[in-house]
Formats: structure tokens, sequence, C-alpha cells
């Protein structure tokens, strides 16, 4: 294949399409019509001998060779995209931009605090907007109409560039009162009321099945390896609930460390070691291609890089 003779405008086609997963949505947000879409998907398909999308029940398809195909379009037209723009800087002290974080309950109690607080200095005029898994999809994120997403996530498009912000460990949350604070092994952390806590990833979350252990996450999964299961009393995808019903209701959280770390002074709670080994978890940072070269957007990482560092060494 000739690379002099590839209409470069094909390749904007496709990435827009395999973006959009149909023909109608990608003339739209192309500016051109529908006919000429098809067209455009026509000459593609002769161009790679391979169908790339293909009509199922579920709507446009890509196939094998397309989603082979759609990192590295995505990264070539990213860099011809930020090549071609104007070089601005960007200046902190002055902007009023509005910066959009999808951002997960756990992130938003522990490191967003200390984010905005560093903002308030350096950056008076930013506004953050701070969206919750549930209100965002990968495409929000993918077209930089979210500037990032901070959460733990399972799996992230292969489009995506993602950064490891920290690692946290797990820690039990408890009433100082509660007898099995006493002797905290694993038959008394097992005879006792649990708060289920999490959202990942990204979309509405759905109802919990109790009896789906292999689907409640980290910790029920740990505990199914040593063939045990505990008896969850109350699910919840928010850190601060969690946290009051364990205070208040003589139940127990098993949560990453460092949200139980926002009760540490309360003189009425007991935060503890889990009395069974548990994986740590990671959460990421992860923001699409096309602001990877912004140059707010690359003062914005590295601030959150820098202040997850202060807070993993302090």
């Amino acid at each position: 294949m000739n690379i002099a003779k590839i209409d470069l405008n094909l390749l904007v086609y496709l990435d827009v399409l395999l973006r959009e997963g149909s023909v109608t949505k990608a003339a739209n947000q192309l500016s051109i019509t529908q006919p000429a879409m098809s067209n455009g998907l026509k000459r593609l398909r002769d161009l790679f001998k391979d169908p790339l999308l293909v009509r199922t029940s579920e709507g446009m398809t890509p196939t094998k060779r397309a989603l082979e195909l759609q990192p590295t379009i995505r990264d070539v037209l990213s860099k011809l995209e930020s090549s071609i723009q104007p070089e601005t800087e960007f200046s902190p002290e002055t902007s009023t931009r509005t910066f959009r974080i999808m951002t997960s309950d756990y992130a938003e109690s522990t490191l967003l605090l200390e984010l905005i607080e560093e903002l308030n200095s350096k950056a008076p005029n930013i506004t953050l907007d701070l969206i919750t898994p549930s209100d965002v999809t990968f495409h929000d994120v993918e077209q930089g109409r979210v500037d990032m997403a901070i959460n733990r996530f399972d799996e992230l498009p292969l489009s995506f560039h993602q950064k490891v912000i920290w690692y946290d460990q797990f820690a039990c949350v408890l009433n100082r009162h509660n007898p099995r604070c006493e002797n905290f092994n694993l038959e008394a952390y097992l005879s006792g009321q649990h708060i289920w806590v999490s959202k990942t990833g990204f979309g509405i979350g759905v109802g919990i099945d109790p009896n789906e252990v292999q689907k409640l996450g980290w910790v029920d999964a740990e505990l199914t390896k040593l063939g045990k299961q505990r008896q969850i009393r109350v699910f919840t995808r928010h850190y601060h609930a969690a946290l009051q019903l364990a205070k208040t209701q003589n139940l127990i959280a098993t949560l990453p460390s460092r949200a139980a770390k926002i009760f540490k002074d309360d003189p009425e709670i007991m935060v503890l070691p889990p009395p069974f080994d548990i994986p740590p978890i990671a959460l990421k940072m992860a923001w699409s291609a096309l602001l990877h070269h912004d140059a707010g957007h690359i003062w914005l990482r590295r601030l959150i890089g820098d202040v997850a560092e202060r807070m993993t060494h302090s």
C-alpha cells in the first residue's frame, strides 16, 4: 500500500465512525452528508480489504481488524492535531478554565480534598466540575467532553492514556465499643454484620444480588478463596455513608485505608487491619488522547501527581 495515494480524510472518517458506531452520527459530527460518509466507508473497506463495520442486532459493530486499527489511527490523528495547533502557554494563576473530572466517592474523599486546597493557592480562578461515575460513559471521556476519570478501573479502552495515582491497602472500621474489637480475628469478622461499599468504572450501576459473591469485589473474592462468606447488611456506593454506619450501627466497614483514615481522629471509631489478606487496589487517572497535549491538561495532571505523591509520603 502506497501511503502517498491514501486520502488522509479517510482516516478521520474511520476514527469518527469507530467512535460513533453509526454512519449518520459520524456524518453529523463531521458536518458532511450521510451519502458522503457511506461513500467514505466504502472506500475504507476497499482500502483495508475488510468490512470494518458490520451491521448486527446491536447496531454497527467493528470487526477485529477495525479494533486493531482504532488505537493506532487515534494516536496518529491526535499527534497530527496537536502538531498543527498553535502553541499556547497555560497560566494557572489567571486561568478561569473549568475542568470536568469523573471521580468516585473514594477519590473525592481523599485525593480531591487535597487537590482543591492546592488549587486555592496556585489557581484560584479554576473551577472543578466533579461528576459521578453514573453520569459518564467511556465515550464522554474519549471525546474530551470530560477531562479525566479518577477511579478504580477493571479495564480501560486501549485509546486512553492512564496513570496510577497510588496503591491502597484495606482497613476495617468499627465502633470502638463493638465487642469484636477486643479480639479481631477472622471468626470475629465473620460473626459481625457488614457494609459493602464500592463503585468502579463507568455508567449506571445495577442492584446488587448478595448471593452473587463473585461479583461483589475484592473483599468478598478473597473470602471466597478461604471458603468463607460475610453477612452484608447494607450495600452503598458512598464511603462517608459507610463510615457513619460503622460508627453508629455496630456494623463493620471494610474500606481502602485512605478512606478509613477520614475518621482516624474520631474517638468513637476503631480502624483495624483486616484479619485476612486482601490485595491492594490501584487508583488511576485516565484521559483521552485528544487532551494529552493540551497545556492546561498537562499542568493539572502534573499537579494531581504531585499532590498524590505528597500524600503518599506524609
